[in-house]
């Protein structure tokens, strides 16, 4: 059999990236089971509703809903069950250490397959206030008006007449 080599991504969460402020990712690997990575490899997956949490030690992934295979038998899977989550000890501790800040929580941002093995992207996150997105909208706005601009104007598609034939 062939190994796989680079990265496939799954599913992505752009909600995550719109309601809160990112301050730190890390990468992590995931314990499924046999008909959830099959079901993952259909690219068949939600991180809308995921979150992450620290528990007595460990690391754990809610709310992702991998669906059901469909050509699994009784050994199916639970399509929103808890999924332990696999990363160094030290790497914990940071995150540990950066979630007793106030208001900061774990979020999934990608899943993907690296190299044949399942993981998933988590961020510490700050929740965006209503005017914060509003903020950030008017500025990515901004930002592809000035580009449609610039890119207007250095390819002559200004609407005025050029005068670079004229000799």
């Amino acid at each position: 059999m062939v190994k796989e080599i680079g990265r496939k991504v799954i599913a992505q969460n752009k909600k995550a990236r719109h309601d809160y402020s990112i301050e730190d990712t890390f990468e992590c690997g995931l314990v499924l089971l046999g008909t959830e990575v099959k079901s993952l490899r259909l690219g068949r997956a939600s991180l809308i509703d995921g979150f992450a949490s620290v528990e007595n030690g460990e690391l754990w992934l809610s709310g992702v809903h991998i669906p059901e295979y469909t050509q699994g038998t009784w050994t199916n899977h639970a399509p929103r069950r808890i999924r332990k989550l696999l990363v160094h000890k030290n790497e914990l501790t940071k995150l540990t250490a950066k979630l007793k800040g106030s208001g900061n929580t774990l979020v999934p941002l990608s899943l993907y397959f690296k190299d044949g093995k399942a993981k998933v992207e988590i961020a510490i996150a700050r929740g965006k206030k209503a005017h914060d997105k509003r903020e950030a909208i008017k500025t990515r706005e901004a930002d592809r008006e000035v580009a449609r601009v610039t890119s207007r104007g250095s390819s002559g598609k200004s609407g005025k007449s050029s005068k670079r034939y004229e000799e």
